[in-house]
């Protein structure tokens, strides 16, 4: 299975999957540039996490300088701001992608379907930053000089949204 379906049944980030695989949590091989995770190793992943602690009552996501700085924001404070940066904002995004040592994308997926390199790199230019402003409490984007066939620009921010509640809602 790919990526982005092992993490909506284990209920986790597509990063998160791609770190367990990395690290060996779970049995994964990469085939094309693509990791294919191995359906039984996840179902023991999930069954250990399960059996480590009771389900926790669904919580409402509520946006802090504490819980963005919990899911990895940095904090920025001058002339009377105070922000919190979140700086890897396309890991909340359904974006797989493989760069060679240069950095460049050798290879993109989007919610699992293959897409052109060209497409992934329209999608994170779309948003040049994302932040929180403590003053207003708000989540704040500035849109970037992309704009993908795949999603637009309004469709990715919605998505970074989305995925901030997820990982706040987590914590």
């Amino acid at each position: 299975m790919n990526t982005t379906t092992a993490a909506t049944e284990a209920n986790v980030t597509v990063a998160t999957i791609r770190d367990w695989a990395r690290r060996g949590i779970i049995a994964a091989t990469k085939a094309a540039g693509r990791w294919v995770i191995d359906t039984a190793s996840l179902a023991h992943r999930i069954a250990i996490g399960a059996m480590k602690r009771p389900a926790k009552p669904a919580r409402k996501a509520t946006f802090s300088v504490e819980t963005m700085l919990a899911i990895g924001g940095s904090r920025w404070q001058k002339n009377g701001m105070d922000r919190v940066y979140i700086n890897n904002w396309a890991n909340f995004l359904p974006l797989e992608i493989d760069q060679y040592k240069t950095g460049n994308i050798s290879w993109a997926a989007w919610e699992g379907q293959e897409i052109a390199n060209r497409q992934a790199l329209l999608l994170l230019g779309s948003i040049d930053k994302v932040w929180f402003d403590s003053a207003d409490g708000e989540l704040h984007g500035r849109f970037g000089s992309g704009e993908s066939r795949i999603a637009t620009r309004q469709e990715v921010w919605e998505t970074v949204v989305a995925g901030i509640r997820t990982a706040i809602a987590a914590l």
